[in-house]
């Protein structure tokens, strides 16, 4: 599969735009795109672990207390049951894809 499916996630500003990539048994690979001053609001997976590709842009992540900026390309390993978001605080689009595995 190729990523050509991002091109027509376009976000406005505060928008938040997501495309499932890949779905299977135990993964589930899933598109974000944020305008400029949107947010994934913090959640935690309890039983899975979530690995953000940072692949356009720079994405503030929010991990548990901590706070990074993180520029494409870049990977961020979010253990299980940990709170994690993302935050665009740029004027551009930033473009990631979550990992998530196993299912839950």
């Amino acid at each position: 599969m190729t990523l050509d499916r991002l091109e027509t996630l376009d976000p406005d500003p505060d928008e938040v735009l997501t495309a499932e990539l890949a779905v299977s048994d135990d993964v589930l690979v899933k598109a974000f795109a944020l305008g400029p001053g949107a947010e994934l609001h913090a959640h935690e997976h309890a039983d899975s672990t979530n690995v953000f590709h940072v692949l356009e842009g720079t994405v503030t992540v929010i991990q548990g207390d901590d706070e990074e900026e993180i520029d494409a390309p870049g990977v961020v390993h979010h253990e299980r049951g940990v709170a994690h978001g993302a935050r665009n605080d740029t004027d551009e689009v930033v473009v990631f894809t979550a990992s998530l595995c196993p299912m839950p």
